[in-house]
């Protein structure tokens, strides 16, 4: 997606939206109430950590919605991140960081010590068990006293597999109906991306990070909330669900 006068930032981050709502068609409604704990806990004008932020999704409907916020977004993907260094080019509330939160090390590339709220949806899910205990630890560190952890993602529950399974069917009748109308799904849209001039080489490098898809774990709500709280939050439980995702919240 480039113009006569280069990369077209907006178009990637819609086209990404597009492609993200194709496996998540309540994803605005997750942003919106994630946004709304946000503002419970910490006000209008929060200092968050957008973890594995991608293309900076959330952050850019945190600032739409919080002007006098200010966002530290982390993440390894180089080409994702090359979208949101497009499209928050000169907006000094935001700063991008590349780590690796596989790495203990990681929070020593941040801005801050400690931040009101860190935010991540649809990530943590390609990490294992074990690494992502040793994550929450990290996260539990870095947000203040009072302050918020919110991950929404998929979050399975095997107690209950009639329902997972008829879920499961009826998501995917729906998104390859959306797909026969023409939308893209995830690998179409990283083809997609390798063909941009701007997105090329960071896509190759990409593929080179991650393969074509992780292998994480997803444990169930229950799992996050104990586990969160095992490692230094005081509350931990769900604030909204869909039929497939969780929007879990940890208070320190």
């Amino acid at each position: 997606m480039t113009t006569g006068t280069g990369t077209d930032w907006a178009a990637w981050q819609e086209s990404w939206d597009r492609q993200q709502e194709w496996y998540m068609p309540d994803r605005e409604e997750r942003f919106r109430i994630m946004l709304d704990m946000v503002e419970a806990f910490a006000g209008p004008a929060p200092r968050v950590l957008d973890l594995a932020c991608g293309t900076g999704s959330i952050t850019a409907r945190l600032l739409r919605r919080f002007p006098g916020a200010t966002s530290t977004g982390v993440d390894l993907d180089p080409a994702l991140l090359a979208i949101a260094g497009g499209t928050f080019a000169g907006d000094d509330r935001v700063t991008l960081v590349t780590a690796d939160l596989r790495d203990p090390d990681w929070p020593a590339a941040l801005p801050y010590d400690s931040y009101d709220a860190v935010l991540t949806a649809t990530a943590l899910h390609w990490l294992h068990s074990e690494p992502l205990a040793a994550l929450y630890g990290r996260i539990a560190e870095l947000v203040r006293d009072g302050g918020v952890f919110l991950n929404a993602d998929h979050m399975i529950d095997d107690s209950t597999p009639r329902i997972n399974a008829a879920e499961r069917a009826q998501r995917h009748a729906r998104m390859d109906q959306a797909g026969r109308d023409g939308a893209l799904d995830w690998s179409a849209w990283w083809q997609l991306a390798a063909q941009d001039p701007a997105l090329a080489g960071p896509t190759a490098r990409r593929f080179e990070i991650y393969g074509e898809h992780a292998d994480g774990d997803m444990p169930s709500p229950a799992w996050h909330a104990a586990t969160l709280r095992a490692h230094g939050f005081g509350e931990a439980r769900p604030v909204w669900c869909s039929p497939s995702d969780t929007l879990l919240l940890a208070v320190k």
